[in-house]
């Protein structure tokens, strides 16, 4: 039972996190910062990495590959972001390893759907079928699409954090 709510907390956890990746990516794109949307975004993507990690498993997994790949790409983006203030280089940093999160997050939604709905389980259920390739290659190619696109266009003024006592 504990296993199930678990679960249930973490998909909904990463759903939000996709979620919250669509007004962030938009306003990359725009050259803008929705505040909100990043705080979201990044929060909910920490968090259903690191809650990826809660499931009982006897033996390191590629998800577990995966999440520790995010954990670090989230971690430059955070600095970047929240340190360095997006400047100079740390612009363009913050955009691939957000961006890449981003990515990570859905590449995993993708295999979980080929998991676990069964019409696409049928269409590739070993996860080795043209199908299966077909959707993480054409997911691959938006977001690098998405990424390359992202970084030519985000050029927001620094982010300044106030300080406060």
């Amino acid at each position: 039972m504990l296993l199930k709510i678990y679960t249930l907390v973490h998909v909904v956890i990463s759903l939000v996190g996709i979620a919250a990746g669509v007004p962030f990516v938009i306003a990359l794109l725009s050259s803008q910062r929705f505040e909100r949307w990043t705080t979201v975004f990044l929060v909910t993507t920490i968090a259903t990495s690191v809650t990826g990690f809660g499931f009982p498993v006897d033996h390191f997994m590629p998800s577990h590959g995966v999440g520790i790949i995010s954990l670090l790409v989230l971690a430059v983006a955070v600095y970047a972001r929240y340190s360095r203030h997006l400047e100079g280089l740390w612009r363009p940093a913050y955009v691939v390893s957000a961006v890449t999160a981003l990515y990570l997050n859905v590449f995993v939604g993708v295999v979980q759907a080929f998991q676990r709905v069964p019409g696409l389980r049928a269409l590739a259920p070993t996860q080795s079928e043209a199908p299966f390739a077909v959707t993480q290659g054409v997911t691959l190619a938006l977001f690098v699409i998405i990424g390359i696109a992202a970084v030519v266009k985000f050029h927001p003024a620094a982010v300044s954090t106030p300080m406060r006592n």
